[in-house]
């Protein structure tokens, strides 16, 4: 294959690691969400993942004194809302009336679940060493939701300037090696 230079600042629309996801924090009673796309899995059990919140979103200073949240997992149905929490400041408006989402309770942490995602992550943080200088915060995964209706849940992944794909088609390949350390 022939290839050209390719601008630095657009690399990440290279490796989106995975789906679009919506965040939510609370604090002092007041709730909010926020799409985010970067993010990745750390280790399996117990259930690490690293994310990048920018300390200019107002969910950044929420996180990082409550120390907890929810990664909640929109599908291709809710695109639209997605990208509207993320042109929307959760300082000046309640996206979840604005936006018409529904906050449920979570079990183990005060920020809401998203009652329309496919799924729902309630995390801690567990490492934010890295929040001062990067806003990488390192989250472990307390309690997991899915539902049980959707079976193929269409995700959307943000490719950058209001561009997304949106996953759905699985291949199955034979692979002899199926452990987690076999590689």
């Amino acid at each position: 294959m022939k290839k050209k230079p390719f601008p630095l600042a657009e690399v990440y629309r290279l490796l989106e690691p995975g789906p679009v996801v919506l965040v939510t924090t609370s604090r002092a009673g007041r709730a909010n969400v926020m799409p985010m796309s970067w993010h990745l899995m750390l280790e399996f059990e117990p259930p690490l993942l690293g994310c990048v919140i920018s300390n200019l979103n107002y969910s950044f200073a929420t996180l990082k004194a409550t120390k907890e949240c929810v990664i909640n997992i929109p599908t291709v149905e809710l695109a639209k809302q997605v990208v509207a929490c993320g042109n929307l400041s959760g300082g000046q408006v309640d996206k979840f009336k604005t936006v018409g989402l529904t906050p449920v309770p979570a079990e183990c942490v005060q920020a809401p679940l998203i009652a329309e995602c496919y799924a729902s992550l309630e995390c801690e943080v567990v490492n934010a060493k890295l929040a001062g200088k990067y806003n990488f915060f390192v989250l472990e995964v307390v309690k997991a939701w899915v539902a049980s209706s959707r079976k193929r849940p269409r995700t959307i992944h943000h490719q950058g300037e209001g561009i997304f794909m949106v996953a759905g088609r699985i291949i199955r390949l034979p692979s002899p090696i199926t452990s987690r350390g076999g590689s």
